[in-house]
């Protein structure tokens, strides 16, 4: 077993090695690819060369999930898997690891088990802003309306990007048919947090995932002399937005210990040093395993439109996308728990804080996902590392774990 797992380990940390190299990345510090991408197709024909050299077939749903499975589309399998984009200036293994995790289980189990391998497209939103798209999109959670508006950081429509990269968008209602046939899901991903390496443990079996809620928030004042008005005629947009991040602050703290709130970018208008900012456009994102997140959104929204009103000012808020925490299935996390318990290795129950493709796959298929360590919990960033070694026991215990559900 112990030169099993070591073999193992060498064949992901040559996948994850591989996958650095210029043509499966956009230029600047890290990895940056994401939907439609020369860096990113490339990326899916590496996935793809590689599970055909296994014998499995590959296929795409219609806006570009890639598939890969030894059974034909529908019949009765076991899926791995989970996304091959990347956060912009990102790392190697969030995502990543997942799908090249899948392969290995692939090229151990062969033909004895039935599996389905998917790499949904776009999870980061770095492309188009939306975060889970192409799992959302294969559960039918996203409308034609919704799709229609997207666009990416040019102004190209999502509907015209996925067409120039040669798939079909508008097919996009038969996306769901990847998931027929599915008995169970798991996928493998690094921790992105310290608890794992801080507690001494090897796995983290995730039995729920945080929900999130992901906004763009404007104030607009007006941009006035910034020595020459005083600051009782102000409508200074700077200030409520100063406010608002405190009070999100504040607001979180007050609800459970799982929730947390962020604003990610912070940009003040006209950007000049002598002109009061007439306008303030933030990002807002809040996320709860408790469903907290919810009620975080609906009082900061309230909170900032009072203290806009307050400076005769105008708030705008625009909802990008809602994600409901979500469980994970008891008996796959059972069966991961067994598995991980056989393995010898220390490892522990835990949630999720970080939202992940699973999610939406749960709404269907009974799932569950397993956690390795990453290192100092570094993720989103050019410096993140995890352990080859960890993945490789992770495929071990995803597989165990897959052939006791199978049997089922």
């Amino acid at each position: 077993m112990a030169s099993d797992l070591a073999q193992s380990a060498r064949r992901i940390a040559a996948d994850v090695e591989a996958l650095t190299g210029a043509r499966y990345t956009l230029p600047g510090p890290g990895i940056t690819r994401y939907a439609y991408t020369d860096a990113y197709e490339a990326t899916l024909d590496y996935f793809r060369s590689a599970f055909e050299a296994l014998g499995f077939e590959v296929w795409s749903d219609p806006v570009g999930t890639l598939v890969a499975s030894n059974v034909a589309p529908g019949e009765r399998a076991f899926g791995f898997g989970s996304h091959c984009d990347s956060n912009r200036n990102g790392g190697a293994w969030d995502g990543t690891l997942g799908v090249v995790s899948a392969l290995e289980a692939c090229r151990i189990a062969g033909d004895s088990l039935p599996l389905r391998v998917i790499s949904f497209l776009e999870e980061e939103a770095s492309g188009f802003g939306q975060m889970l798209l192409g799992s959302r999109i294969v559960l039918g959670a996203v409308s034609d309306e919704e799709l229609a508006s997207y666009e990416d950081e040019h102004r190209v429509p999502f509907l015209e990007a996925a067409e120039r990269a040669g798939y079909r968008p508008h097919d996009h209602a038969r996306a769901g048919e990847i998931l027929d046939g599915l008995v169970g899901w798991i996928e493998l991903h690094i921790e992105q947090g310290r608890v794992l390496q801080d507690t001494g443990a090897r796995l983290g079996v995730v039995d729920a995932i945080a929900g999130y809620v992901h906004a763009d928030l404007s104030v607009h004042g007006r941009a006035d002399h910034a020595g020459a008005t005083p600051m009782d005629f102000r409508s200074d947009a700077g200030l409520t937005a100063a406010e608002a991040v405190v009070e999100l602050e504040r607001i979180v703290r007050s609800h459970s210990p799982d929730t947390v709130g962020t604003v990610g970018a912070l940009t003040l208008g006209p950007g000049i040093i002598n002109v009061i900012a007439g306008a303030a456009d933030m990002t807002l994102d809040i996320r709860s395993v408790s469903g907290d997140h919810e009620k975080v959104y609906a009082a900061l929204a309230d909170f900032v439109r009072r203290r806009a009103e307050a400076r005769g000012q105008r708030m705008e808020l625009r909802e990008r996308n809602r994600v409901a925490s979500t469980p994970m299935d008891p008996h796959v996390v059972e069966a991961l728990e067994r598995a991980a318990q056989i393995s010898g290795a220390p490892w522990r129950r835990m949630a999720s804080g970080a939202a992940h493709d699973t999610q939406m796959v749960a709404r269907r298929i009974p799932s569950a996902m397993l956690f390795v360590p990453c290192r100092d919990g570094i993720s989103h960033a050019p410096e993140e590392s995890a352990d080859p070694a960890d993945a490789a026991l992770g495929v071990q215990v995803m597989l165990a774990a897959a052939r006791e559900l199978l049997s089922d």
